[in-house]
């Protein structure tokens, strides 16, 4: 069931005043408590005492006749099985000295994302003088179905309505004129000392000259604000006579009556609705009745909707305080961010984006979502933004820098648990690792324009206890983004749909990037446009980024990979891709001991000095494959005789004797060991491609 005092619809429904003075009650029907609410009005309407109504419908049985009360539930069942939305029905009810008297109702049926219903909101009026009651005359009873055509019509946009744009989008529908006779309606919103006509319907009443009217001014519709009564004007004459401001905007028109409602919300004008008619004459009393009832509903929808759209506009810019101000350019790099709120109100999200440099050539992209949608989310998610973001930037390995984080979100002692993916891109080299803290994979568009999804290895969202988790950690993958590669990373509000068909969205989305444009910023917005059509309504945040360069084939080319001290993912990474490149420039048959050797110089850099250093890979104008491994150290190494009982001593040995050739260079304040290996003739004849991805 909706929570009470939910921003969609309040508990109880809020009774309207226009509807008490025209003897029309609300009531608010809990499907699953049992309760219900009637205001004063409809209290009224059952002649009961506020101390006489026990809150429920059983409450009603000492003015509802069993056979009524029988037939009324027979008609309430039948609708919430056939799935209706609405339902209306006549019955007789005893008035307290036990005379009959006929009895109006008409409720809209509220219904959960699976469709169950939980709730009648609805109104009842006495019907004992409505010539539309049962028994009266072919025309009266069209009338009567005319009738309950708008309040139907009115119930349900004091349900759904949301925006304002929701209520004008009602009243331009023909349908909507058709049932009140009209042939233009408009509607205006106070705003300020003035009034803004913020929709016209068919008939082209709307000029730009009275785009904006003053409160005060000669006009029907500012009058009807102004007295907060109704305004019935019966003839061309008294258009012209009582409004000549307006009169040359209607004489053209084949225009002969009108009627402006003021729009009353807690005792005040926010509004008003004009309507105007082809026909002369007055208004009977049943026509005044649908007007006033019209205007009342009107008036809850649209100021909901005014409300919603304020709280929604402070929200989603306390949310977009959080995240970064700007992204940085970042040298080799397009990146693209975009974030899109729900609209729920107040309700602020817990996704966020980031993007860090991290310099000499590498930039790290983050992407998460913090559970729940309230000031709670939006406040850790600040949080873990920013921690993280210290984390890799005092540098941290991404698993490290995840483990971390989530420590962090567990010693905040918070409910909240969060996804996130975390990516450290060397753009020199492409290479690429990647951390997953239960969240959605990556999708990656290749240069040549096909696209998959990255199977990261992927550990538990972060703060979820790891003792309730023993063993639980953050394994890297790594891959390898080409010159004209796109990564995209985004939350789960891209793919979500209704009745949580999220395949259906991943579907969607690669075919959405496969099709896409190859500008990050244009792909940015054809993604955000999906989710836009067809999204689930959740928040969204969106990052890309794509590897600048000329798409060229797989496979070969310079490597550089950067070696922290106390990584152990970094030798790891550049093994695999040392092992793929010389298997794609055809030596595979040497791919052992070029491994072999070149691990054993990053050894080196890594146990014999501080802050540790890079690794290259290339191809030399000789053919030859060489490895370079540079640290910050001016020690030159030097080889030694090891005996049978050292721990140490082999690895430049084990260089000399797999290795063609080796040496060292001076490198600024530090050094570069290197090492090369012949490679068979047509490889190194061959035109030199880059480094193929690990796959």
């Amino acid at each position: 069931m909706a929570e009470r005092g939910s921003p969609e619809v309040q508990w109880p429904a809020r009774p309207d005043t226009s509807l008490a003075l025209n003897r029309m009650g609300t009531f608010d029907w809990d499907l699953e408590g049992g309760q219900m609410h009637l205001d004063p009005t409809a209290l009224e309407v059952f002649d009961l005492l506020p101390e006489e109504f026990s809150g429920t419908p059983e409450g009603l049985r000492d003015r509802v006749p069993p056979s009524e009360e029988a037939r009324l539930d027979t008609r309430v069942a039948q609708a919430l099985k056939d799935g209706r939305s609405h339902y209306g029905a006549y019955f007789r009810r005893r008035r307290r000295d036990g005379t009959p008297a006929w009895t109006h109702i008409q409720g809209h049926i509220l219904r959960d994302a699976n469709g169950r219903p939980h709730r009648i909101i609805g109104i009842v009026r006495d019907a004992a003088h409505d010539p539309d009651e049962p028994g009266a005359t072919g025309e009266q009873s069209e009338g009567r179905r005319r009738m309950t055509g708008v309040v139907e019509r009115t119930t349900a946009i004091l349900a759904h309505a949301r925006t304002v744009n929701d209520v004008t989008d009602v009243l331009k529908d023909p349908e909507a004129l058709g049932h009140l006779g009209a042939v233009s309606v408009m509607l205006g919103v106070v705003d300020g000392g003035r009034i803004h006509l913020v929709a016209e319907g068919q008939l082209g009443t709307y000029v730009p000259e009275i785009e904006y009217t003053r409160i005060d001014a000669r006009l029907p519709m500012s009058e009807a604000v102004r007295t907060l009564q109704p305004v019935f004007i019966a003839s061309r004459e008294e258009f012209e006579l009582g409004y000549p401001e307006l009169w040359p905007y209607i004489e053209p028109l084949a225009v002969r009556s009108g009627v402006y409602l003021p729009l009353i919300a807690q005792g005040r004008a926010i509004g008003a609705l004009g309507l105007l008619y082809r026909r002369d004459g007055d208004f009977t009393a049943e026509e005044r009745n649908l007007l006033m009832a019209l205007g009342s509903g009107i008036a809850q929808s649209l100021q909901r909707a005014i409300l919603f759209e304020q709280e929604h506009d402070l929200a989603e810019g306390l949310q977009r305080a959080m995240l970064p101000r700007r992204i940085p350019d970042i040298p080799g790099a397009r990146i693209a961010v975009r974030y899109r709120a729900a609209r729920m109100g107040r309700d602020i999200g817990g996704d966020w984006y980031d993007v860090v440099p991290l310099g000499e050539g590498r930039v790290g992209v983050m992407i998460g979502d913090v559970e729940g949608h309230d000031t709670d989310a939006a406040a850790v998610m600040g949080q873990l933004r920013i921690v993280l973001r210290a984390y890799v930037t005092e540098g941290h390995t991404p698993g490290t820098a995840m483990a971390r984080a989530c420590d962090f979100l567990r010693e905040l002692q918070t409910d909240r648990f969060a996804t996130c993916t975390y990516a450290e891109l060397d753009l020199n080299t492409g290479a690429v690792q990647m951390v997953r803290a239960g969240h959605l994979d990556p999708v990656v568009r290749r240069g040549d324009g096909s696209c998959h999804r990255l199977h990261v290895a992927g550990g538990l969202p972060l703060g979820l206890a790891q003792r309730e988790h023993p063993g639980a950690g953050y394994p890297v993958t790594s891959l390898e983004l080409h010159p004209g590669d796109t990564l995209v990373l985004c939350t789960d509000g891209l793919i979500e749909r209704p009745r949580g068909d999220s395949e259906t969205g991943m579907r969607e989305l690669m075919d959405a990037v496969c099709a896409g444009p190859v500008d990050v910023e244009e792909l940015a917005d054809v993604l955000c446009d999906l989710v836009g059509d067809v999204g689930g309504g959740d928040d969204m945040a969106l990052l890309l980024i794509r590897r600048r360069g000329t798409p060229s084939p797989r496979g070969g080319g310079p490597l550089r990979l950067r070696l922290a001290p106390g990584d152990p993912q970094g030798p790891r990474t550049a093994r695999h891709l040392i092992r793929a490149a010389v298997a794609a420039w055809g030596a595979r048959e040497r791919a052992d001991e070029i491994e072999l050797a070149a691990d054993e110089l990053m050894t080196n850099a890594l146990v014999h000095t501080e802050g540790g250093g890079h690794v290259g890979m290339r191809m030399t104008a000789e053919g030859r494959i060489r490895i370079e491994v540079e640290d910050s150290s001016s020690a030159l190494p030097h080889r030694r005789e090891a005996d049978d009982w050292s721990l140490s001593g082999r690895g430049l040995l084990l260089v000399e004797q797999l290795a063609e050739e080796w040496g060292v260079e001076p490198r600024g304040g530090g050094k570069c060991v290197w090492c090369e290996f012949t490679v068979p003739v047509p490889a190194a004849r061959a035109a030199v491609p880059p480094v193929g991805a690990a796959r």
